[in-house]
């Protein structure tokens, strides 16, 4: 044995490309020989249970069929012997139960039995009346078998079994011409109609799914962005009211030494330190708000609203048409900036929603304090003329915005239908501070006997 490396053939020579030209063309010419996805039997993503169990109806009523008669024509009317007529019978009809399953291991036993049924025919006397290669209970079964494959398998597949049904068909036909007549020619055309029929539904069946994944996909997505608009806009919303705080601390801090008498110049710096950290802060959040404005909105040049601008909120809904009747309380005590912005534009987004999902409804809005906590209630009736909403273009943010404004002060939401078709908004938020704002408890919203009134949508 030489030591010397052999030296290697260039990839780019003809003869390095002949194996893997065979194996193609191999691959192409050999029939299929098992499936090519699970064993899931027809219609078992239907949603109903009858729906799926109408393909285990159809091969059990085949079945029953065609094996009675398949006996009958090979024992009487072609004179097959009782022993072989019973088994080729069997092998040509019976494992059409599997067709729900396997159509593919189907074929593969019946469509050789079906050839030797036709060979068996060779050894008796031949008869003009006699059709020959396929009888109609084979063409009638095999038509099945192609329509089970053409809903399962991929279309190399389904070209490959019909070039065999039919190269088969014709060899047949070759071999005694004088017994054959239009039954290979008959297969091989109604079984090409069948396998275009089948993969037409298929195809139809997978470009379904497909687009319903999409459209999940999407709504999915649509709900991210969705939540991630609204979110930055109650940053933005709270910028001011941060803002606010800071510069308030920043004036207390420069004013201090003016203010107060007889501060040591420990105390005076560090005032003045508690002044410049507070200015810095201030400069960082104005390069947050950027950041938040990147997306070309422009900031808000009015005051943030409050609790103290409800009464004319309600009046503004009235004068919409909308009948509302308010119980504000008439001193909250203290309540925290964030609480007092949030309240407002919960009331505001009900509000919003009931004119336009349910136009001319009775409405009350009620707030009220118990020390520890704020309650915002909005109640809303069925509208008096049931129709199609007035708006159908909102934004979705609706309670979208009310879920993250209620997590953002740590309190509870509950929202969902009335059992009279109306639509009921409470809130509770806290009025203490929230270590660590915990996670939004949001209970779940009963189904309604008639279509809510307020979906989500957004002022």
């Amino acid at each position: 044995m030489s030591d010397t490396p052999e030296t290697p053939r260039p990839t780019g020579s003809p003869s390095a490309g002949k194996p893997s030209a065979r194996r193609s063309v191999r691959a192409r010419v050999t029939l299929p020989s098992r499936l090519s996805h699970p064993a899931a039997p027809l219609r078992a993503g239907a949603p109903k249970r009858w729906q799926r169990m109408v393909p285990y109806a159809v091969v059990v009523a085949l079945t029953a069929a065609l094996l009675p008669v398949t006996l009958h024509v090979l024992s009487h009317d072609r004179g097959v012997p009782g022993a072989p007529a019973a088994a080729l019978a069997v092998a040509q009809a019976l494992p059409l139960l599997l067709l729900a399953h396997r159509p593919l291991e189907v074929w593969w036993i019946t469509f050789p039995a079906a050839v030797a049924g036709a060979l068996a025919l060779l050894f008796a006397p031949p008869d003009p009346y006699t059709v020959w290669p396929w009888p109609p209970t084979v063409i009638v079964g095999q038509l099945f078998v192609l329509l089970a494959l053409g809903l399962r398998e991929p279309r190399r597949t389904l070209a490959a079994v019909w070039l065999a049904t039919g190269g088969v068909g014709f060899a047949l036909h070759a071999l005694a011409p004088e017994r054959g007549n239009a039954s290979a020619v008959l297969l091989f055309v109604l079984g090409a109609v069948v396998l275009v029929i089948g993969a037409a539904v298929r195809e139809r069946g997978v470009a379904q799914r497909r687009l319903v994944e999409q459209e999940t996909i999407s709504a999915q997505e649509r709900a991210g962005r969705t939540l991630l608009e609204e979110r930055s806009r109650i940053a933005r919303e709270l910028h001011d009211v941060v803002a606010h705080h800071m510069s308030v601390i920043t004036v207390q801090a420069d004013s201090a030494p003016y203010r107060v008498a007889g501060l040591s110049e420990e105390t005076r710096a560090e005032f003045a330190s508690i002044a410049a950290s507070a200015r810095e802060s201030l400069a960082e959040m104005r390069r947050l708000l950027t950041v938040l404005r990147g997306d070309g909105t422009a900031g808000e040049r009015a005051p943030q609203p409050g609790l103290d601008r409800l009464q004319q909120l309600v009046e503004s809904a009235v004068r919409t048409g909308l009948p509302v009747e308010s119980a504000l309380a008439a001193d909250l005590g203290e309540v925290p900036s964030a609480v007092d912005l949030s309240a407002y534009r919960i009331v505001q987004e009900a509000l919003a929603n009931v004119v336009r999902h349910a136009p001319g409804a009775a409405t009350r809005v009620s707030v009220r304090a118990d020390g520890s906590h704020l309650t915002v209630l909005v109640v809303n009736s069925a509208p008096p003329r049931p129709g199609p909403p007035l708006e159908t273009s909102g934004t979705g943010h609706g309670l979208v915005g009310m879920r993250e404004r209620v997590r953002l002060t740590g309190g509870t939401l509950d929202t969902g239908p009335l059992p009279d078709g109306g639509f009921r908004v409470a809130a509770r938020l806290p009025l203490g501070p929230v270590p660590g704002a915990g996670p939004l408890v949001v209970r779940p919203e009963h189904s309604p006997p008639t279509p809510p009134p307020a979906p989500e949508d957004s002022p």
